[in-house]
C-alpha cells in the first residue's frame, strides 16, 4: 500500500513537472548585451548571428553569455564546420565553468526587417531540441537614433501548431482565429548585473550628467533614416500587391471551375432524364476523372501575413521617429526664439 502511494505520488510529481509555466521575461546580463552590440556594430550593415547561453528557470529565461557565429557562405561543408565550431565553443565554455546551455540565438537586422520565413524555420529547428528559446533582435541603424533597439521574440504556440501542419488556408486561419499579429510574441527584457559590476560602473560613472546617448537623441537630421524606411515600406507594399494578385488569380480560377461544374452537372441531369425515359440506368452525378472536379490548391497566406507584419513594423518606426523629430524641432525653435 505504501509502495502504491509512493508510486502514485511520484507520477503526480512527474505530471506536475511537465506543466511548463509561460515565459514572462528574458533576463539578460549586461555583459552579454555589450557583446551582442559590439558584434552587430562591427559588421554592420552585414547581418550577423550568434548563440545565446543561459538557464531556463520557471517563467524567466536567463541569458548569461553569448558568442558569435563565424560569417560563412552557403555551402554544406562550411555549414558543417559552423556546427563543429558551436560544439567546440560550448565544450570550451563548459570546461571553464561557464553556462553552456543553449537558450536561443541573436541576430542583427536593418531597419527592423527581420520577419521572414527563414526566422520562423530557425525557430522551429531550435524548438525541436529546446523546450523554450528566444531570438534577440538588435538593430544598429535604429540604435543610432539614440534608442537601444533590442527586443526578444518567440513564436506563439498557436502559430507553431499551425505551422507544423503547413496549412495556412483562409478556412484554417479562421478556425484557429489566427491573424498576422499572432505570429510573434515580444517578451520583455530585463537587464541584470551583479552587485560587483554595478559598484564598478558607479565608480566609472563620470561627473557630467550628459552622456553620448543623450546627444544622439538631439540629432535634428532624421531624413536618411526616414527615407530608407519609406523605401523598404514601398517594397513591402509591392510584395503585398503581388501576393494579393495570387489570391485574385486563385479566386478567378475557383469561380470559373464552379461555373464549369454547374454546367456539367446540368448537362448530366439532362442526360439522366433522357436515359431514365429510355429505361436505362442513370449516370453518376460526379465524374472523378473529369479535370473540372479536381480541387484547386489555395495559396498559403503565410507570406502575406509576414509582409503585413513587416509593413506594420515600418509604419510604427516612421511614426515614432517622426514624433521625436517634431519634438526636437519645436525644442530648438523655442531655444532659438529665447
Amino acid at each position: 500500500m505504501a509502495a502504491s502511494s509512493t508510486a502514485r505520488s511520484f507520477l503526480q510529481v512527474a505530471a506536475t513537472e511537465e506543466v511548463v509555466s509561460p515565459l514572462r521575461v528574458v533576463q539578460i546580463e549586461g555583459l552579454a548585451i555589450l557583446k551582442i552590440i559590439k558584434h552587430c556594430k562591427e559588421f554592420s550593415p552585414a547581418l550577423v548571428t550568434g548563440q545565446l547561453l543561459g538557464l531556463d528557470v520557471g517563467s524567466v529565461l536567463e541569458v548569461t553569455n553569448c558568442f558569435p557565429f563565424p560569417i560563412r557562405e552557403e555551402d554544406e561543408e562550411i555549414e558543417a564546420d559552423g556546427a563543429n565550431y558551436q560544439l567546440e565553443m560550448m565544450r570550451c565554455l563548459r570546461e571553464v565553468n561557464v553556462d553552456n546551455n543553449t537558450v536561443g540565438w541573436y541576430q542583427s537586422t536593418i531597419l527592423g526587417s527581420y520577419q521572414t520565413v527563414e526566422l520562423i524555420e530557425t525557430f522551429m529547428n531550435y524548438q525541436e531540441n529546446i523546450r523554450r528559446c528566444v531570438c534577440i533582435i538588435y538593430d544598429p541603424s535604429r540604435s543610432n537614433q539614440g534608442v537601444l533597439a533590442l527586443k526578444a521574440l518567440k513564436l506563439s504556440d498557436s502559430f507553431m501548431e499551425l505551422y507544423r501542419t503547413n496549412n495556412f488556408t483562409g478556412e484554417k486561419l479562421r478556425e484557429k482565429n489566427l491573424s498576422w499579429v499572432d505570429i510573434f510574441e515580444e517578451i520583455p527584457i530585463k537587464v541584470s548585473n551583479s552587485a560587483l559590476i554595478s559598484a564598478f560602473m558607479t565608480e566609472l560613472e563620470s561627473d557630467t550628467p550628459v552622456a553620448q546617448c543623450d546627444y544622439d537623441r538631439l540629432q535634428l537630421s532624421s531624413n536618411p533614416y526616414m527615407e530608407r524606411n519609406m523605401e523598404f515600406l514601398i517594397e513591402c507594399m509591392d510584395d503585398l500587391s503581388m501576393e494579393q494578385q495570387k489570391f485574385q488569380f486563385y479566386y478567378r480560377n475557383l469561380s470559373r471551375q464552379q461555373a464549369q461544374q454547374q454546367a456539367w452537372l446540368q448537362k448530366r441531369r439532362s442526360e439522366n432524364m433522357a436515359r431514365k425515359a429510355a429505361g436505362e440506368e442513370p449516370l453518376p452525378d460526379e465524374d472523378p476523372t473529369n479535370p473540372i472536379f479536381k480541387p484547386i490548391p489555395e495559396p498559403s497566406r503565410l507570406e502575406s501575413f509576414l509582409i503585413t507584419n513587416q509593413i506594420a513594423n515600418y509604419c510604427n518606426q516612421i511614426n515614432g521617429v517622426a514624433g521625436q523629430s517634431f519634438n526636437r524641432l519645436y525644442l530648438m525653435k523655442s531655444l532659438h526664439d529665447n
